[in-house]
């Protein structure tokens, strides 16, 4: 299978929050069509009325994370700790790296900021295809580690 495109950035986390259970309902986004669902506090999956697909709620206190699919450009939530994220609308899996993980580097052509896996020897740009050498100080590009 052949490397599938990194979103820009993770983001931060976005905490699950239980509302109060008196009778109050809580949303997530449908599975199979992206739609917002409304549902009752304490059900564990959710039946799309649109689409019928059957949604799991996370258990609560779950915290969740986000990032753009690399293929379709959709916002994509998942639990914190998965390593990839199908995309429900174009089935890209999408790496879902922490931010220590990802490193970030100029395209040596194009010069557009390019993101890759920490460790990798090379990255290739999306833009230009001009494949980058990384992690060697004689090249001339600067490299940029984030963490966390």
């Amino acid at each position: 299978m052949p490397p599938v495109p990194l979103a820009p950035y993770p983001t931060p986390s976005v905490p699950y929050t239980t509302p109060p259970s008196n009778g109050a309902q809580s949303q997530l986004v449908c599975s199979g069509c992206r739609n917002l669902l409304m549902y009752p506090v304490g059900a564990t999956s959710v039946c799309c009325a649109v689409c019928n697909a059957v949604t799991a709620v996370p258990p609560p206190g779950t915290e969740m994370a986000q990032l753009i699919c690399g293929g379709c450009h959709t916002l994509l939530m998942y639990i914190r700790g998965a390593t990839s994220v199908q995309c429900s609308c174009c089935h890209t899996v999408n790496l879902a790296l922490e931010a220590n993980q990802v490193a970030h580097v100029n395209c040596g052509n194009c010069r557009m900021l390019l993101m890759y896996q920490y460790g990798a020897r090379s990255v290739k740009c999306a833009v230009c295809s001009f494949v980058t050498s990384v992690g060697d100080s004689s090249t001339s590009t600067t490299e940029q580690k984030f963490s966390t």
